[in-house]
């Protein structure tokens, strides 16, 4: 049986960058043996059914390099954790009445050495930080894009990591719960 899996590219076509044509993207993950395919807008959101492909993640990121010209880093998790994530959400109500102003930014290992305080420090008024082994969570009713806080995080965060605002998580949430039971 082939477990549901989330893929979720940092970077990809933003502001004309690292551009990734879905449709050659959906083809070149299903030449692994990935099941379902599909994609999420044009953000580099898959989800799929994989059978048990060893070594997904260097695969993928080889293959984007030769067959795009970049790699991106890669952040790939079963369905299980990606809701459990999602459920641990602080802010979910607030991202509930307006989904572009809470966060969730995805770890790719505990952030252990981060200085929350100095990350608090930053923060408008209203704004909040939450942060978990699995992912750190932003509410920001100011805006993503004018907070401060947002800007500064790579500063503090030194691991990978990549953000969907609250809408974005559950529409691939919606996306890998539509796929057929494999």
């Amino acid at each position: 049986m082939a477990d549901i899996k989330i893929l979720l590219l940092r970077g990809v076509n933003v502001a004309g960058a690292n551009r990734l044509p879905m449709a050659e993207f959906r083809e070149m993950l299903a030449e692994f043996g990935l099941k379902d395919v599909d994609t999420h807008v044009q953000s580099g959101n898959a989800v799929f059914h994989d059978p048990g492909v060893a070594g997904l993640t260097d695969k993928i990121g080889g293959a984007m390099l030769l067959r795009f010209g970049f790699k991106p880093a890669l952040f790939i998790m079963g369905l299980t954790q990606y809701r459990a994530i999602l459920t641990a959400n602080p802010y979910k109500a607030q991202g509930t009445a307006d989904g572009a102003k809470v966060h969730i930014v995805f770890l790719a290992a505990p952030a252990t050495a981060t200085d929350l305080a100095g990350l608090r420090a930053t923060a408008s008024e209203g704004e909040q930080v939450t942060l978990t082994d699995a992912a750190l969570y932003l509410h920001t009713p100011g805006g993503y894009g004018r907070s401060v806080l947002a800007e500064k995080l790579p500063r503090f965060l030194q691991v990978p990591h990549t953000a969907r605002n609250q809408r974005s998580a559950e529409s691939i949430l919606a996306l890998a719960m539509a796929l057929p039971v494999a």
